[in-house]
């Protein structure tokens, strides 16, 4: 029996893991999801400190896997390490079972590259996509040690600074940050490196001065500079700049996307991503004028990557990932100048490699049947449409021009393309929307739900369903917003009319869009609600299963601010709003006239077919970047369907040690195949619907587990010498995974099947008895329980060890036997031998060290 009690037990662990990475201390392998922190991925930057001048954390305020597959983050981070002088590091809000861990144990937050704390580095930037990240961001600063007001913070702590679209309204979080970037951040990033980069050279200079410094930049705004004064109603009196040269904030602006060098060493995660592909910007900016689309209007003009760069970059960026899927980004990705040829060619020269091209952003009147021809060739991706509204009236309102001719088109040659369900998205609650454009969204979905046949029972069209929450810099600004309740009520409706059929509806939840609405026309006051919600527990506002509305409304409570007053009321023309002073380029002149426009629901035409005199372009430097005419008659390739007819089949053996082990099966799987590809291997792939790679594994290995022996079989359509794809293999896999031995085998060869592993235990903490595996050894049935997501079921343990022995007072060899029916883990029977603890096998180290194949 283990007498040590749990005091004594913490007490020891807090000093054996003191000064050790979390990645390396045993409880690691039991939070969820491991892999999204462990850093070293392929094509990440890790840098000598001791060459270092200047360092950033680039934070991310939600997990992982939303993160990395944000562009900007990959952008930015390229721009940076690009410089041999700069450090751009990457930390990611850690999932609530991470930040208990961290919490419990007394451990700061730190990087991915380095493992340092955030507090260590120069500065801190924050990348705001949306208004619901604000409690995360308090989160990772309070996991830092680090104050959450600028005010509070020393001289010789990190610039914290902020960038990214919720930033056009800085207001809210102002007071957390010391300065913030509007506008595209390629331009300014590298520039306030460069100011601190000489600041450190010189000596005594304060923040104040630095800041002083910085404001000079284009796009930077530094929120202490400002000072807001209130009318006794609540609305902004006065927005008051401390200096007389300094009272308002352009946005910077990249004239040409061409100018700054694009990442196509893009890291390649070991964990599956949101977007888990290469993403090519092909423009930045949308010409179409949506109403209610804060990016189309802050991201003007419209500037688009020149076709040649797409192809060339697309072409790197794929053999340097070994992605089999690519995507062409943009807000509006069909209306791209040349994109009928873009596509022909880029798919021309993809296909025979497998690579999938997709368009996650399409209008319907800029989709044809040529485009779709296209992106089948490899495997259908989704495919999503925005009608937004249910008739043509209300997408007059919006600025859509889009007729139910139009979408019902589109959907029809969709679905005969050979698509089996379509995804449309509307939104409710928009201006001057009645129940009568509900039933339209209604008798809208079925037109379309029919034009798929009638074949099968399952549902052929997703209907998306989300509240319409007016943004700064719009032109419905000034409008109301949807209470919840009223959302509800609308749903409610759409559900009720599309019950018994072929479609199913979702929706986000209205207090998430309740939450967004407040913070999107947000003052500075709000800086006291963030925080009173965040010290009442939230966090993860975004994610539904965590969104925590009763600590919301308390905060407002203690802080006695009413909601309703930033969603509920129409705001006249002549009031002050919060972020007056930051300006887009659009002018107010323009947005007032479109929402005129809105309520006699006219349309305003595409500014690709003339200038509207938004106020964004100069003429002179700042101008649409278009490539109408482009010829990419050069850059096509003939393509050769692959060839099936020589197969050649390899059996390798290889290993996963140290931080590795903390890769699920299917994560493992996913490293080893894009190695293969950036390796240059031809790999042989099934024929259908879905062409897949004929590769073969044998065991999925226990996260936590390592192993110096486990097989795959690849098969390929060429012959390659066995050292050669061992050496150009092992060039491409992340410290931990080697090939070591590579095999030829007959193509015909059946792959088999392990019929027994061997295991080596190694106990760090707990005592085992040898009298416990005395009486298991002479059981005839030992009974396990392992418990999974359908409970607990008891499990024979003796009937699937066929030897088990102490090799030493704290090592033990285990061989397991593979059967059809249930299994155990090494841990599990281990612990049902031993009467373990779940904090026993913290202090267990696993190793795989054989198997016997059938």
């Amino acid at each position: 029996m283990n007498l040590e009690s749990r005091f004594q037990r913490e007490t020891r662990e807090r000093l054996q893991y003191k000064d050790m990475p979390i990645l390396d201390q045993n409880w690691f392998s039991n939070i969820i999801r491991p892999s999204r922190y462990l850093g070293n991925e392929v094509n990440s930057v890790k840098k000598d400190p001791s060459r270092i001048e200047v360092s950033i954390a680039l934070a991310f305020p939600d997990i992982y896997e939303i993160g990395m597959s944000h562009l900007g983050l990959k952008i930015i981070y390229n721009i940076l390490n690009n410089q041999e002088w700069l450090a751009a590091e990457r930390v990611f809000s850690p999932w609530v079972d991470l930040e208990n861990e961290l919490r419990s144990r007394g451990i700061p937050l730190t990087t991915l590259e380095s493992e340092r704390p955030l507090s260590g580095f120069d500065l801190v930037g924050f990348s705001l996509q949306h208004e619901l990240s604000y409690t995360n961001v308090l989160n990772m600063l309070d996991l830092s040690g680090i104050p959450f007001l600028s005010e509070d913070r020393t001289e010789k702590g990190p610039l914290i600074i902020a960038g990214g679209p919720a930033c056009f309204n800085p207001e809210p979080v102002a007071d957390f940050f010391d300065l913030m970037v509007i506008g595209d951040g390629e331009t300014a990033a590298l520039e306030i490196c460069r100011i601190i980069r000489e600041t450190k050279k010189k000596k005594s200079v304060s923040k104040k001065d630095l800041l002083h410094e910085l404001r000079h930049i284009r796009g930077i705004y530094i929120p202490s500079f400002f000072s807001i004064h209130y009318c006794p109603d609540g609305s902004v009196k006065e927005i008051k700049p401390d200096h007389a040269d300094y009272r308002k904030v352009k946005k910077a602006i990249l004239p040409d996307l061409d100018d700054y060098p694009y990442p196509e060493h893009q890291i390649v995660p070991f964990t599956e991503l949101i977007h888990d592909r290469v993403s090519i910007e092909i423009s930045r900016g949308c010409t179409r004028g949506c109403r209610f689309c804060q990016a189309g209007m802050i991201y003007r003009p419209v500037r688009e990557r020149s076709p040649e760069s797409i192809i060339e970059k697309a072409e790197n960026a794929l053999k340097l990932t070994g992605y089999e899927d690519l995507s062409l980004l943009s807000l509006s990705s069909g209306d791209y100048s040349c994109i009928g040829p873009l596509l022909e060619t880029l798919m021309d020269r993809q296909s025979s490699k497998n690579v999938a091209v997709s368009l996650p952003s399409l209008r319907m009147d800029s989709l044809n049947t040529a485009m779709i021809e296209q992106v089948k060739r490899v495997r259908k991706t989704g495919f999503t449409l925005a009608p937004e509204a249910g008739n043509d009236r209300l997408r007059r309102v919006i600025n859509k021009g889009l007729t139910q001719d139009d979408i019902l088109r589109t959907a029809d040659v969709v679905y005969r393309a050979g698509w089996k369900l379509i995804k449309l998205y509307f939104m409710i609650g928009l201006p001057y929307e009645g129940d009568e454009d509900l039933q339209d969204i209604i008798g809208l979905s079925k037109q379309i739900t029919r034009l798929a046949g009638k074949k099968g029972k399952r549902a052929n069209l997703n209907v998306s369903i989300s509240t319409f929450v007016p943004k700064a810099h719009t032109p419905f600004m000034w409008t109301t917003q949807i209470s919840p309740e009223e959302s509800r009520r609308r749903i409610r409706l759409i559900q009720e009319g599309l019950r018994g059929s072929r479609i199913r509806v979702k929706w986000n939840q209205p207090e998430l869009s309740w939450l967004e609405g407040v913070f999107a026309r947000g003052d500075r006051r709000l800086g006291r609600v963030i925080i009173e919600a965040w010290g009442l527990g939230a966090r993860f506002d975004a994610w539904g299963e965590h969104f925590k509305i009763g600590a919301w409304q308390e905060a407002f409570v203690r802080t006695g601010l009413e909601p309703d007053f930033y969603l509920h009321r129409e705001r006249p023309f002549q009031e002050i709003l919060p972020w007056d002073h930051i300006k887009t380029g659009v002018t107010k002149a323009f947005l007032k006239g479109e929402w005129i426009k809105a309520k006699k629901e006219n349309l305003t035409p595409d500014c690709r077919e003339k200038c509207l005199e938004c106020g964004v372009c100069d003429h002179k430097t700042i101008d649409p970047v278009l490539y109408k005419d482009s010829d990419l008659s050069s850059a096509k390739e003939t393509y050769i369907p692959p060839t099936s007819e020589y197969k050649t089949k390899y059996r390798l053996t290889y290993r996963k040690l140290s931080r590795a082990k903390h890769l699920g099966h299917l994560e493992l799987a996913k490293v080893l195949m894009r190695a293969f590809r950036r390796a240059g291997l031809k790999l042989a792939y099934s024929a259908g619907f879905h062409p897949m790679p004929k590769v073969s594994f044998f065991a999925a290995l226990p996260v936590g587990t390592e192993s110096i022996e486990e097989l795959v079989d690849i098969e390929l359509i060429e012959a390659v010498d066995i050292f050669s794809i061992k050496e150009k293999i092992n060039h491409e896999l992340p410290h931990g995974i080697d090939v070591i031995l590579v095999k030829e085998i007959s193509p015909t060869q059946k792959r088999g099947r392990i019929s027994e592993s061997q295991f080596l235990i190694t106990f760090k903490g707990p005592r085992i008895q040898e009298k416990d595996l005395r009486r298991f050894l002479e059981s005839d049935h030992f009974s396990v329980v392992k418990t999974n997501k359908k409970g607990d079921h008891e499990i024979d343990a003796r009937a699937l060890v066929s030897s088990i022995s102490l090799v030493s007072p704290n090592k033990l060899q285990l061989t397991i036997k593979q059967t059809d029916g249930p299994g155990l883990k090494p841990t599990e029977i281990v612990k049902g031998i031993f009467s373990l603890t779940d904090d026993d096998l913290l202090n267990m180290d696993v190793l795989k060290t054989g198997q016997v194949l059938a």
